[in-house]
C-alpha cells in the first residue's frame, strides 16, 4: 500500500505538538524552594497569637508544608511577584480564591485586617 504525504497534515501535526510543549512547559513550577525554606515554612508562626490561631487553623496546611502549588511562607521568590500586584489585589484573590485556594482561604470569617496580617506575614522572606 503506498502512503500520499501530505505537507499540509505534517504542518499542523508539528504546529500542535510544539502548541502542547509550550503550554506544558508554561504550566510547570520548575523553580523548587530550598530545603531551608521548607524547614521555615513548616515551623513559622506569627508573633500575633490571634493571627497565629487564624494562620495555623486556615493557611498553614497548604503554606506550610510545600504539598501544593501555595507559596511557602517565608518564599521570597514566591511571594515577590505577587506582592507586587499590591494588597488589594492579593485580598481580592483570597476572597474569591485563586487557582487550588479555596475561597476566604478556608477562613469565613476573617476581616480585610486579618488577611492583611497573614498575607504580611507570609510574604516576609524566612529568617534562616
Amino acid at each position: 500500500m503506498m502512503r500520499i504525504h501530505h505537507p499540509r497534515l505534517s504542518f499542523s501535526g508539528t504546529i500542535l505538538a510544539a502548541l502542547a510543549l509550550t503550554l506544558l512547559t508554561a504550566c510547570s513550577n520548575t523553580s523548587r524552594p530550598s530545603k531551608e525554606i521548607i524547614e521555615y515554612a513548616r515551623s513559622a508562626t506569627p508573633d500575633n497569637p490571634e493571627t497565629a490561631e487564624i494562620y495555623q487553623r486556615s493557611c498553614m496546611a497548604c503554606h506550610g508544608n510545600g504539598t501544593s502549588d501555595a507559596p511557602l511562607t517565608g518564599d521570597q521568590t514566591a511571594w515577590q511577584p505577587r506582592m507586587e500586584k499590591g494588597m488589594d489585589t492579593l485580598q481580592n484573590n483570597v476572597i474569591s480564591g485563586i487557582g487550588g485556594m479555596p475561597p476566604y482561604g478556608l477562613c469565613m470569617d476573617c476581616n480585610a485586617a486579618e488577611f492583611q496580617a497573614l498575607i504580611t506575614f507570609m510574604a516576609k522572606p524566612a529568617q534562616i
